[in-house]
């Protein structure tokens, strides 16, 4: 038996349950207000599901966007399985939470970030003392690019 609690996993489980809450209430009455999600998640994880031609395009990992059309959202115990357009043709994606990165909400300046312990802020973290793992960040959607931009939240801060 362990004589330490393990914050980081407990905080990355909790994040995780309140992943998983938010997109019960999508799956139940659709997304509220301007509300709409960029996920960024390990393409490579072993259960994750997509189509070889996506795993090929994104190896190593892949953001998708919910917002104007999404179907068969489906929310399990470990994952979620949803089919999105990518140029005009549906593909069914099944994502286990333990394989998501980020996720955000930038209607509402929400995000989480999760890291593994192979990250190399981890040194650092290592340095300090401190399991200070999880960070609060923003991501926009730019028209010319297709993946987000990260803003940390830290200079907005009082």
């Amino acid at each position: 038996m362990s004589r330490e609690i393990d914050y980081g996993n407990l905080m990355h489980s909790a994040m995780r349950g309140l992943i998983r809450s938010v997109l019960e209430g999508v799956a139940k009455d659709g997304l509220p207000g301007n509300h709409h999600f960029f996920i960024t998640f390990d393409t490579s994880h072993p259960d994750a599901e997509l189509a070889d031609w996506l795993s090929d395009r994104y190896p190593g990992e892949m953001t998708v966007v919910m917002q104007h059309w999404f179907d068969n959202l489906n929310v399990g115990e470990d994952g979620f399985a949803i089919t999105l357009n990518f140029g005009d043709a549906p593909e069914p994606l099944y994502i286990p939470y333990d394989a998501i990165k980020t996720f955000v909400d930038p209607s509402v300046e929400f995000g989480l970030r999760f890291e593994s312990p192979d990250d190399d802020d981890m040194d650092d973290v290592a340095e300090d003392g401190l399991d200070d793992d999880i960070e609060i960040e923003v991501q926009e959607e730019t028209a010319e690019k297709k993946e987000a931009d990260v803003v940390s939240l830290d200079s907005f801060r009082k």
